[in-house]
């Protein structure tokens, strides 16, 4: 399953063309996509009109949407949070943590252009696509 951050959300839903807009829009209906409650509110929240909103909240129902936090997720974003800190490292976003730990969990793919997932995926084992590289 290929989770795909709010980042890339945002950028499609806006008409931006990047590697991650290009690569959603091609696997839309040839990959199945979750998309989490906590990436749900970061996308619809930032929609102006109630037609813009109604509308993305409409097309993001097709896909399957899942709770992405629960007490044990919580207890383990604060483990990698923790140890990314050991090593140097400061998430800037808690919510970024908690997705990271969710896709890791599940063994989900993420496709995002947030730069904040880049430790997880060095340290923690998080799986990254990388269409800008032909990776996916």
């Amino acid at each position: 399953m290929l989770l795909v951050d709010s980042s890339v959300w945002i950028d499609y839903f806006r008409g931006a063309t990047t590697p991650q807009t290009d690569y959603l829009h091609a696997i839309l209906s040839r990959r199945e996509i979750v998309v989490g409650d906590i990436i749900l509110a970061e996308v619809l929240q930032g929609f102006r009109s109630d037609t813009d909103f109604e509308a993305a909240r409409k097309a993001l129902t097709r896909f399957c949407q899942v709770r992405m936090l629960d007490v044990d997720l919580a207890v383990q974003s604060a483990h990698h949070y923790r140890a990314l800190r050991r090593l140097g490292v400061t998430v800037r976003k808690t919510i970024d943590c908690f997705i990271a730990t969710y896709a890791i969990a599940y063994g989900h793919d993420l496709l995002h252009s947030d730069g904040d997932f880049d430790p997880f995926e060095s340290h923690l084992g998080l799986k990254v696509l990388h269409p800008e590289n032909g990776n996916h």
